[in-house]
């Protein structure tokens, strides 16, 4: 085990497990400190590193692209004092820093954890209900619907509307952006049939933010939403073309996962389906795609 304690937070290292819990200094960021202990699993880790500075030193995690919805709604715009994944250590224990990287990159290689990118969350996202105020309005999200309300700081044209309710099977994209310079930022929520082109400050389906101290938190509501929205990158299910197709994959019968095959689906009989199967793939009858699908599933059931 390995673990490092400083004023800007611990991390502990148990072999599968990293925990990166905030510490009560002034200078942690807000997000942090609402988001509490991290439960990072090794699998989500492409890497870790440790940079030595005059003042301080800085430890940084590199987590897999797509394992953490936080990440993906934020698009690698957290600044320092938000990120939870880089924690700021004192000089006088640079060693224990470079330890703890020796014992991470161990675990790593000894479990062949690939960086390569991944089709599905790793890590859970945060907690619900969440609700965040900032900027011109309110956004909540309670798993199944978000909730955008405004304030007296609202553009009276978009507060005209009244607050919106928008389900979470129309969203089809979060995004969080921090203020910059002059460049207002935003929580933005792409709804299906909806164009995203409205500048935020006019956009219904947008919470303007101006560089506050607050405008962090709403990048939990945008990992909230994301969390429970489709894998950018999950591979897409396979469609059966053709009445034919979905008649085999039918015949073939569903995966349900547990569940025993009947009594009647015995070994000649599948074998008998396998037969049948090919036949209708060599007449052109079923797709490469049609006849994979409907083996496959046989194949569970012998």
């Amino acid at each position: 085990m390995a673990e490092i304690l400083q004023k800007d937070g611990t991390w502990t290292f148990d072999g599968d497990v990293l925990r990166l819990t905030p510490g009560r200094d002034r200078a942690v960021g807000l997000l942090r400190q609402t988001l509490g202990e991290l439960t990072v699993p090794l699998r989500a880790l492409a890497g870790v590193s440790f940079e030595q500075g005059k003042k301080a030193g800085r430890l940084r995690l590199r987590l897999r692209d797509g394992a953490d919805p936080l990440l993906l709604a934020t698009g690698g715009r957290l600044t320092e004092p938000h990120d939870p994944y880089q924690l700021l250590v004192e000089p006088g224990r640079y060693g224990v820093a470079e330890y703890f990287v020796d014992e991470v990159r161990s675990a790593l290689l000894l479990e062949q954890v690939s960086p390569d990118p991944v089709t599905e969350y790793l890590l859970p996202g945060p907690a619900l209900p969440v609700s965040v105020s900032a900027g011109d309005g309110t956004a909540g999200f309670d798993g199944e619907q978000v909730r955008l309300e405004w304030n007296w700081k609202t553009e009276d044209s978009k507060a005209a509307g009244g607050p919106r309710t928008l389900a979470l099977a129309d969203i089809t994209a979060v995004e969080w952006w921090p203020a910059v310079g002059l460049e207002n930022g935003c929580l933005r929520f792409s709804v299906r049939g909806v164009s995203a082109t409205t500048p935020p400050k006019y956009d219904p389906h947008a919470v303007e933010l101006w560089g506050f101290k607050k405008d962090p938190l709403m990048a939990l509501v945008a990992a909230a939403v994301q969390a429970r929205l489709p894998h950018p990158a999950a591979p897409a299910a396979p469609q059966v073309r053709g009445e034919a197709g979905r008649r085999a994959v039918e015949a073939a019968g569903p995966e349900v996962p547990g569940q025993r095959a009947p009594v009647e689906d015995d070994h000649d009989a599948l074998l008998r389906r396998l037969r049948e199967l090919g036949e209708l793939h060599r007449a052109g009858v079923l797709t490469e795609e049609e006849f994979t699908l409907a083996k496959q599933a046989v194949l569970k059931r012998m």
